[in-house]
């Protein structure tokens, strides 16, 4: 019986040293993503100044411009892939993205999960009421109303914590219609997207009522051994990027200020 305890023992210990090999092998996501060409980007499309579509129907929006500068910095193409908030964070965990260029905000629960570049802009928020409401002046209004976020928000989040039910929705002009119909009482938001809104919709009935600082923006990829490379990579793109005053030339494109600076 001990004889055969040892020779399965042995058996597996050989088994486990034969996959840690194999898996010592296996190029990581920096590699693989230098294979095949193409780094696949996570974004909404629907999000302006960060990522939208122009006139002509391009993508376009200071994160676009983003991904496009490190994808050329790591010798590859952008590959894009429009789709919901909602969607974003899920798909990088999965591997359906190799990262997501949409504005993320840092936070100490995402950070549990996903590995986060270095912050590569710092935004403020704004609370959004109709024009005709007296009587939200502060986010601490809204307990026991509702907010218009989109799902997993780091703005929807902030709208539960001081007790308001949160109105899922998926594009910011869809959050806005909310607030102006009354359907929604506000909503907490970027506030280079609705200062943006607002400049596409004079006519909107929404005001701002308070400002407030945000979470640093970062570039969210899968946590695991095979990305700290690729986050490596980015985080010594975007240095340069911050060194050279590109980041400050395309937040002052985007956003009308240089946003690059903590607040």
């Amino acid at each position: 019986m001990k004889k055969l305890f040892a020779v399965l023992l042995a058996l597996m210990l050989a088994a486990m040293a034969v996959t840690a090999l194999a898996q010592a092998d296996q190029p990581d996501l920096l590699a693989r993503v230098r294979e095949k060409g193409t780094l696949t980007i996570a974004t909404e499309g629907a999000w302006s100044p960060w990522t939208y579509h122009d006139e002509t129907g391009a993508l376009t929006g200071f994160d676009i411009e983003i991904g496009a500068l490190i994808a050329e910095k790591l010798g590859v193409e952008p590959d894009y892939k429009e789709t919901d908030w909602g969607a974003i964070l899920a798909g990088v965990d999965s591997g359906r993205f190799d990262m997501a260029c949409n504005g993320v905000d840092y936070t100490d629960d995402r950070a549990e999960k996903y590995a986060f570049t270095d912050p590569y802009v710092y935004t403020e928020i704004v609370l959004v009421v109709r024009d005709d409401n007296e009587d939200i002046h502060t986010i601490d209004d809204l307990n026991g109303r509702t907010s218009a976020n989109s799902p997993n928000s780091t703005y929807a989040l902030r709208a539960e914590a001081v007790g308001a039910s949160v109105i899922y929705v998926d594009t910011l002009g869809e959050t806005m219609a909310l607030v102006e119909q009354g359907r929604a009482d506000a909503s907490i938001n970027a506030k280079g997207s609705v200062e943006d809104y607002l400049g596409e919709h004079p006519d909107a009935k929404i005001k701002i009522v308070q400002t407030m600082p945000g979470d640093p923006v970062c570039i969210p990829l899968r946590k695991n051994d095979d990305t700290a490379t690729l986050v490596s990579a980015i985080n010594e793109i975007l240095a340069a990027a911050r060194e050279d005053g590109t980041l400050a030339q395309l937040s002052e494109k985007y956003f009308g200020q240089d946003l690059t600076n903590p607040l």
